[in-house]
């Protein structure tokens, strides 16, 4: 398997009890598109709270048609636990909460998720409030519901315009969930999807006619979905584009703020791995079964403006979003400080 490895150890403290310093807990974590802040986070979550883990890495580099492998090796080394990022990593290690086959996925190791945008409607979990079964995780996305509300409070609208990949259960979930959300609150929805290669994987080709097809037909707002691929191409492609075009674009997550939108309401991807770090916690130290971890999404959510985008659309905010927005003046590819979580 051509997936890339690397083994973290984080070193034993003195003050550890002899039951904890006998081996450090071994955790695969199992990434999508290499090692992100979420990693980092989780993996400091550890360093700090003076638990030994032995972190092995598996990148499957956006292909998911290397997951099967990766479920052969896990059950060959039997770690205490599975770390996954993201909807389509998650499934193909755990597999739907109804049709999890224990011939095809992991269902006897306990299975920790982050970046998972839409839990319930990937089919990942049959409720937050527990899994039934050996997973449990983070999301990092607020509801739709509450996006669209502060949307809204920035400026109104009547069409919501979508760009997505079509082969990522996380934005297919979440534009779901956008369309619902519109017919409750009574607007459109246009969404355009990445051209895709023949073996079905997406490809930045004609992005900016998408944009504008996004614009001819209504859109007043361009939401950047949770999407992988979409985070590639956001700041070299898909925001300039939307500029270009006169149209705000809306980030999901910290990663699409950065690439120059001019709004977003996010998590910090870095807090969202420390609280992956103690449903593990939960999980190899205080031996909890994960159906009984609750999944959950952070406490707070940070409103991000970014002014000088604001200034270019003419779009500066309403003047009570600078009692409690992110004002964001700096150069756009300068990366956010991670804020820290409540204490739980």
């Amino acid at each position: 398997m051509k997936a890339r490895s690397m083994v973290v150890l984080i070193c034993l403290v003195a003050w550890l009890s002899p039951a904890l310093a006998a081996r450090p807990f071994r955790i695969y974590a199992v990434t999508y598109r290499g090692v992100t802040e979420v990693e980092r986070g989780f993996a400091d979550y550890f360093a700090e709270r003076g638990i030994p883990v032995e972190i092995t890495y598996r990148d499957i580099a956006l292909d998911t048609a290397r997951l099967p492998a990766v479920v052969e090796e896990i059950r060959r080394v039997r770690p205490d636990l599975v770390y996954t990022w993201g909807s389509g990593v998650t499934l193909g290690i755990a597999g739907p909460w109804d049709q999890a086959d224990p011939a095809r996925y992991i269902t006897d190791i306990p299975v920790v998720f982050s970046l998972v945008a839409a839990p319930v409607s990937a089919r990942i979990v049959p409720s937050m409030p527990s899994s039934r079964r050996n997973v449990t995780g983070v999301s990092h996305v607020a509801s739709v519901a509450t996006q669209m509300q502060v949307m809204s409070a920035y400026k109104a609208f009547r069409c919501v315009g979508v760009l997505y990949s079509s082969n990522e259960p996380n934005a297919l979930a979440v534009l779901d969930d956008l369309r619902a959300e519109g017919r409750r609150r009574g607007f459109t929805v246009q969404a355009r999807a990445f051209a895709t290669d023949a073996a079905g994987k997406p490809t930045p080709e004609g992005v900016a006619g998408l944009i504008r097809e996004l614009r001819r037909a209504g859109a007043e707002w361009l939401y950047l979905p949770p999407d992988s691929f979409l985070s590639t191409q956001a700041k070299g492609l898909v925001v300039p584009a939307a500029l270009q075009a006169g149209l705000p674009a809306f980030a999901s997550t910290e990663p699409l703020m950065a690439a120059g939108a001019l709004a977003g309401l996010v998590s910090r991807y870095y807090t969202v791995g420390q609280f992956a770090g103690y449903k593990a916690e939960q999980i190899l130290v205080n031996k909890q079964p994960p159906s009984r971890i609750p999944v959950e999404t952070l406490t707070r959510f940070s409103l991000q403006i970014r002014l000088p985008v604001a200034r270019r659309l003419g779009l500066l905010p309403p003047l009570a979003m600078f009692n409690y927005a992110e004002m964001l003046d700096a150069d756009f590819s300068a990366p956010a400080k991670p804020a820290a979580e409540p204490t739980r």
